[in-house]
């Protein structure tokens, strides 16, 4: 009799460390969930707990299920705020203060979607200025995984002011200050990026098992991988596919969104072509995930970097834009074209007010349904006409523009069928570009801006826009077959 007390006791301690109503991070005095949709809320509480979360005046209930876990959905809200949201049951009661009614974007990918305010042109000229209480910064911790986690390790959500600001991303700021300020509509960021890393590390075990290329390793890391990743020799999350997804984003999710933006490739242009596919997979992974159909996502084709060459040939660069250009066969995607604002000694350019700005008017258009030129232009057909070749575009806006003084076009490149492209004249002819052949024999094949560092090229539309490099062949690339 005894040994049953002894163990009645020991459940009810086990029970009750498990009985504390808890939340993810992610929902935090400050915070903006999503107006228009339905609001996931979701935690931890006692086993078969009656729960009870109550916002603008409504009530909504849930029972916890066996291991403590509960989630529900709360109706659509318009925006507005600051409101109280408060979660009880029967034991405990925790409150949420100065939560807004808004726009929700997440901040994905590498360095340059994590580069500060302070260290880009203009910054402190930007964050002294930077008191918008209606834009609210959510900051992730780094943290890698292998399998899901209940919550990510540090989180908060602040009020943006010049102390909150100036370390946070220079993109998402710039891109918050005008959503906001053209839609008046409350903003909040959710921060979860990593410098140096590649897409893989933020795609889920589901989704890379079906590539041939990680299959084999998923299944090892699943069964033999690290549960400690303290170890600096192992906290190397290239190292780990899937690392950053259960670390750092899984346990947001579902959080309600209006979309997602990110600026990520460097780390894959040496599997550019592979990129054509592990790109793609990663933005239908993580809109299954969320469970909220195809959210808008935006993302930044990488910017020119590098010394510039003499003569047109292979890049992976070049190759790595290509890849995420043919993602746009995707619903609800845009990309910011930034090919004329890099620079080529450093791999972070300091201009990040303008890829916040692209990034907006392509938002505006894809999340938000308004009627603007959202892109620059992009390759539509070829014609050859005898030493001529002319070239037609898309998204030419009001029309095209060349910025040069007599109206020449550069970064033009043509072949023959031997393969060996020359750079070529071009001028403008209204909304055409013509270039002149020369004595290339047959010519076949155009490329535009097909380099790591096109630095001269000046093909715009009058919104000025650039235009998306391209090329017209299917050759076989430097990245072909690379894993």
């Amino acid at each position: 009799m005894r040994k049953i007390v002894l163990f009645a006791a020991l459940f009810l301690v086990l029970f009750q460390v498990k009985a504390e109503l808890k939340l993810p991070k992610v929902f935090a005095d400050h915070m903006v969930l999503q107006r228009g949709q339905e609001i996931p809320v979701w935690g931890e509480a006692d086993p078969r707990q009656r729960v009870i979360v109550t916002f603008q005046d409504k009530e909504y209930r849930v029972r916890a299920d066996r291991e403590g876990n509960w989630e529900l959905r709360m109706d659509a809200f318009p925006k507005g705020g600051p409101y109280i949201l408060t979660v009880n049951t029967s034991k405990e009661s925790l409150a949420y203060e100065n939560v807004m009614m808004g726009d929700v974007w997440l901040l994905g990918g590498q360095s340059n979607m994590e580069w500060a305010l302070k260290n880009t042109n203009n910054g402190e000229d930007s964050i002294k200025v930077a008191d918008y209480p209606n834009i609210r910064l959510f900051e992730v911790g780094r943290d890698l995984s292998l399998q899901p986690l209940d919550d990510v390790a540090e989180a908060k959500w602040s009020v943006c002011t010049p102390a909150t600001v100036e370390n946070f991303s220079a993109i998402g700021y710039y891109f918050a200050r005008r959503i906001q300020a053209d839609l008046d509509v409350p903003i909040g960021l959710l921060d979860i990026n990593w410098g140096g890393t590649v897409s893989e590390a933020w795609t889920s075990a589901e989704a890379l098992a079906t590539h041939g290329d990680f299959s084999q390793r998923i299944a090892t890391n699943q069964a033999e991988g690290p549960t400690d990743f303290s170890d600096p020799e192992v906290r190397k999350p290239n190292n780990w596919p899937t690392s950053l997804f259960y670390g750092m984003l899984e346990p947001v999710i579902p959080f309600a969104i209006k979309g997602a933006l990110w600026y990520q490739g460097e780390s894959n242009a040496g599997r550019a072509y592979q990129y054509r596919e592990i790109f793609p997979l990663m933005i239908q992974d993580w809109r299954k995930q969320w469970g909220q159909g195809d959210f808008p996502f935006i993302w930044v084709q990488l910017a020119n970097f590098r010394q510039p060459k003499e003569k047109p040939g292979d890049s992976d660069w070049a190759e790595l834009r290509e890849a995420q250009s043919m993602t746009l066969s995707l619903p609800n995607t845009a990309q910011a074209v930034i090919i004329d604002k890099g620079e080529a000694d450093d791999i972070h350019p300091r201009d990040k007010w303008t890829v916040g700005e692209r990034l907006a008017r392509a938002a505006k258009k894809v999340a938000y349904g308004m009627d603007v030129v959202y892109s620059g232009p992009t390759f539509k057909s070829m014609e050859v006409q005898g030493n001529q070749i002319r070239i037609s575009f898309d998204h030419v806006g009001s029309g095209l523009m060349v910025k040069d003084k007599y109206g020449y076009v550069k970064g033009f490149a043509v072949a023959g069928a031997d393969k060996e492209f020359h750079w070529v004249k071009g001028f403008q002819d209204g909304n055409q570009i013509v270039l002149e052949t020369g004595d290339i024999d047959q010519p076949v094949a155009v490329r535009y801006g097909w380099a790591d560092n096109p630095d001269d090229l000046n093909l715009y539309n009058e919104e000025g826009l650039p235009a998306d490099p391209f090329r017209t062949d299917d050759w076989q690339g430097i990245t072909y077959g690379k894993k």
